[in-house]
């Protein structure tokens, strides 16, 4: 159900990006900080709903559903938000659109598998990505005005969630290229399949 706990910490993820938004829009250290601790509170419910729902067994569809949705939201939001606000060099552009490009891969690789009632399961690897992702989403998020603000400005905040990112884009590429390869897999299967069916039969 839509109001079961899991389900209702992945609509706080979709619930928290107006917030985002507003707050980082502020341009202003304090607001900075609450970009960050909203970001990096909505991205911990991603790990806490699946937990939650597999341990209270309340697995469901709708949240099968929404779960891959309201991480790409977020994502996207911050990954936007970071580029729109020019909080990202020229050079931290670039692992920024490898990630949406990748998300936009995986996304149509899923819609075209769920046709054909196959679903690509999340690998190990695939999870260091996302850690390292919202890590660096969070970090540029907070930026070196939050920094200072919290007292930490001898911390190059700025160059360390850049690196973060890269590294994020780094495993993107690698795990995109393994759902890729699975979708091509199931894609060839489906061809053969067919060119192997008598002229006439359904």
């Amino acid at each position: 159900m839509p109001t079961d706990l899991p389900n209702l910490l992945t609509l706080s993820r979709i619930a928290a990006i107006p917030l985002l938004v507003i707050f980082a829009a502020l341009r202003m250290p304090w607001g900075d900080v609450a970009a960050c601790v909203i970001f990096s509170a909505a991205a911990i419910t991603d790990y806490f709903d699946g937990k939650i729902a597999r341990d209270r067994k309340l697995v469901s569809a709708f949240g099968r559903m929404l779960d891959p949705i309201a991480d790409k939201l977020l994502v996207g939001a911050a990954l936007m938000l970071l580029a729109g606000l020019e909080r990202l060099s020229p050079l931290g552009l670039l692992p920024a659109i490898v990630i949406l490009l990748r998300e936009i891969l995986v996304s149509g690789l899923r819609e075209y598998l769920a046709a054909l009632s196959i679903s690509l399961p999340v690998t190990r690897l695939a999870k260091w990505k996302t850690g390292f992702q919202m890590g660096a989403l969070g970090t540029l998020l907070a930026g070196d005005t939050a920094a200072r603000v919290l007292g930490i400005g001898f911390l190059p905040i700025g160059i360390i969630g850049e690196t973060m990112l890269w590294i994020a884009a780094a495993l993107t590429l690698v795990t995109g290229w393994d759902y890729l390869r699975a979708g091509l897999r199931h894609a060839e299967a489906q061809d053969t399949a067919r060119a192997a069916k008598p002229p006439g039969r359904p």
